[in-house]
């Protein structure tokens, strides 16, 4: 008996399964919560601990924030609240509605982590340990709620948005921004709380990196060389991780090349040319860092 062919879906069917979500799991969702409590309340003593006591600013909304709340003796809060609201329309209209719903409950947190750390008393009085630490916790807790699928700063989506209108990358229509917000904070405040909160926009940024990549980081390896078995063997038994063989061509010689391709941490890139000296010392090796590894073969396998 023959059996009947399934129609295939329309353009209209396929669109909408790709709008559609999966139901999240429960433990995704408390995940999710737990990153966003965390990464608020970290931001929030960052801020109310190390920088606002102290009168250094973050870049970004934050600062505009900060500024704006000295100059009118309000709370902080409140401008965090009012200033990014705008800026989750934007990631609403670019990103998505999920984006826009994490960021907003983010925002409230870290909002609410304010007022009641408000009156606690500075951590340090110190202005070198308050742009340090301060800078680290604002980039820990910024690095915590993108994990989570959303954002503490309205800043990067704004840049999103005006980066289709005007001749800029996102990373230049940032840097514009930051550099007026923290010149500001120069007349607003002192140039050299200018200057701290120049730094401390730095640890920031780079903690974000550690946080969203891990100290461990991934680096995906490219090798073209004429013993490609055996090198792909050595990989395997030699460092535990997986191989995958890509068929390429010489664009010179049109002859075909069999690549080499494997993912590693940091810790064993030593130990992988140390492998193509021991096989092939003309062999072609390319590196590159990975942000994300997930599925496949990736877990490291036992060589002892």
């Amino acid at each position: 008996m023959q059996r009947t062919p399934m129609p295939s879906p329309t353009p209209e069917e396929v669109q909408r399964l790709r709008r559609e979500h999966n139901p999240i799991k429960a433990s995704e969702l408390f995940a999710k919560v737990v990153l966003l409590l965390l990464g608020s309340l970290v931001f929030a003593v960052g801020l109310e601990a190390f920088l606002v006591p102290n009168q250094i600013i973050d870049g970004g909304i934050v600062g505009v924030s900060i500024i704006v709340s000295y100059l009118t003796e309000t709370k902080l809060a409140i401008w965090l609240v009012l200033f990014n609201l705008p800026f989750i329309y934007f990631g609403y209209r670019q990103i998505g509605k999920t984006f826009a719903v994490v960021t907003l409950t983010a925002i409230l947190l870290m909002s609410a982590f304010t007022i009641v750390l408000h009156d606690i008393k500075p951590f340090t009085d110190d202005l070198l340990l308050s742009t340090v630490f301060g800078g680290f916790l604002l980039g820990a807790g910024i690095g915590l709620v993108i994990r989570a699928g959303g954002s503490l700063d309205g800043t990067e989506i704004l840049a999103v948005a005006f980066t289709n209108r005007l001749p800029f990358s996102v990373g230049e229509i940032v840097m514009f921004f930051n550099i007026f917000i923290l010149g500001t904070a120069g007349f607003v405040f002192s140039w050299d709380r200018a200057m701290y909160s120049l730094l401390t926009y730095f640890i920031a940024f780079k903690t974000i990196d550690v946080v969203l990549e891990g100290i461990d980081q991934s680096k995906a390896a490219w090798i073209i060389t004429s013993a490609p078995d055996d090198i792909g063997q050595a990989i395997m038994d030699r460092l535990g991780r997986g191989v995958t063989y890509l068929h390429g061509e010489g664009a010179y010689t049109g002859d075909g090349k069999k690549v080499v391709f494997t993912v590693i941490s940091r810790l064993e890139e030593t130990k992988l040319k140390d492998i193509l000296d021991d096989y092939d010392e003309k062999a072609f090796l390319a590196i590159g860092n990975i942000h994300d590894v997930r599925g496949g073969q990736f877990k490291k396998k036992n060589i002892h």
